[in-house]
């Protein structure tokens, strides 16, 4: 029973995160977009924790990757897993892990917000390297493309996410024991 609770909370979380991926505001400068997307990375990892968590991303990435319109501006394809904004995408599996298993070692607003920074520094690492390997970037040019311009709002999702999955989180493990 409890399997099946979080492979269907997995996939509620796949389709939240498409939804989350339709906010999406281009920016001129950069091939990267500011998304919603994160925001749901964050609510992912801590209320499924670590194994689902990834196991939603991964879905999330494998029905984007096979073309349904998941991806930001309703696009799909393997196209965007392997372009300039695909390393985010496999961030998002990785960060949402190691949140989940942060917060499943320690289910408090600290850890939260430690695990949540931790699952940032993912997706903007992967996701840096790969716009900086696709692009002809440097380093310096990716973090200045991929990560400085969404760090401040990231970090408003961040704080904004941990409130409400908190509480989320409490109410689902007292519902699942």
């Amino acid at each position: 029973m409890l399997k099946t609770k979080y492979l269907i909370l997995s996939g509620l979380f796949a389709t939240i995160t498409a939804l989350l991926a339709q906010i999406s505001i281009p920016l001129p400068f950069s091939p990267v977009p500011i998304t919603g997307q994160i925001f749901g990375v964050f609510l992912i990892g801590t209320i499924l924790g670590g194994r689902w968590g990834a196991i939603s991303m991964l879905t999330y990435v494998f029905l984007g990757a096979i073309g349904l319109p998941v991806f930001h501006n309703a696009q799909g394809g393997l196209h965007i897993v392997l372009g300039p904004t695909g390393g985010y995408l496999w961030g998002f599996v990785l960060g949402s892990y190691l949140l989940g298993k942060t917060v499943e070692k320690r289910n408090s607003y600290l850890s939260i917000i430690l695990g949540m920074f931790l699952c940032l520094a993912a997706t903007y690492s992967l996701g840096v390297l790969q716009l900086s390997f696709i692009a002809g970037l440097n380093l310096r040019q990716g973090l200045l493309l991929g990560a400085a311009p969404f760090l401040p709002l990231d970090i408003v999702k961040l704080f904004a996410a941990s409130g409400l999955s908190l509480s989320v989180r409490q109410r689902l493990l007292k519902a699942v024991y």
